[in-house]
């Protein structure tokens, strides 16, 4: 409990006091994240949406493969970035390493998947609901999918805030492709991991707490300017 109490005070003096190492820190955090999240939704939610009313010969063993990845450790996805980024990879030779655009990288590769996953499971019950109605409008595959996608748009929410929960977190893969760099790719979660490593459990903690509330904050922040509480619809 004292620890607790002691990571609370922390936590709320570097807030109040407007740190400006948190603040940058945090803010890193943020940029990372939403740019990973906006490019893993992109690829994610259209790929989702159409496996779920398309037929092909491989769509079972996608749609597997698809979920098999949602539990990939973030440390392989760390480790082959690091490989492919590292100066002896196919990459090297756009210095990427230990940047925040090694970070997001990662976290695209994590995420994806996530995001896919959700995406197919909610369209494909949308999709058994307006299979008749929209093949009777003789609609072709892109109204379908942009139509899927427009009234499925809450469902897509959701299974964007899992990939922003799932990301937002994750500390193995950035550790390891961002290398934890003071004023250059440290963001909370591998700051929390460096105190934690330092013993200072107090600071550990506020920043735990950060974080925390910085991930309430955002998914608020979505649901309100979606407008999910009104009408009964969240």
């Amino acid at each position: 409990m004292f620890e607790i109490w002691e990571g609370l005070k922390a936590a709320f003096w570097l807030v109040v006091s407007f740190d400006a190492e948190l603040w940058e820190i945090s803010l890193r955090s943020l940029q990372v994240t939403l740019t990973a999240l906006v490019i893993a939704s992109t690829i994610a939610i259209p790929l989702g949406t159409y496996l779920a009313l398309q037929r092909f010969r491989y769509r079972r063993l996608v749609i597997s493969m698809i979920n098999a990845l949602m539990g990939l450790p973030p440390v392989v996805v760390g480790l082959m970035v690091y490989i492919l980024l590292s100066r002896s990879g196919p990459f090297g030779v756009l210095n990427l390493l230990f940047t925040p655009t090694a970070m997001i990288i990662a976290q695209v590769l994590i995420i994806t998947p996530v995001i896919a996953s959700i995406a197919h499971q909610s369209m494909r019950e949308l999709w058994a609901e307006y299979h008749d109605l929209l093949i009777s409008l003789n609609t072709t595959k892109r109204q379908r999918i942009i139509t899927l996608m427009w009234d499925g748009r809450r469902n897509l929410l959701t299974a964007a805030l899992a990939g922003f929960g799932r990301a937002i977190g994750e500390v193995g893969a950035i550790m390891i492709v961002g290398g934890n760099i003071d004023h250059a790719t440290r963001v909370l979660t591998t700051a929390i991991a460096l105190e934690t490593g330092k013993g200072d459990f107090a600071l550990a903690l506020g920043l735990g707490f950060v974080l925390i509330g910085i991930a309430i904050l955002v998914n608020i922040a979505i649901h309100t300017l979606s407008q999910t509480e009104r009408e009964g619809r969240w």
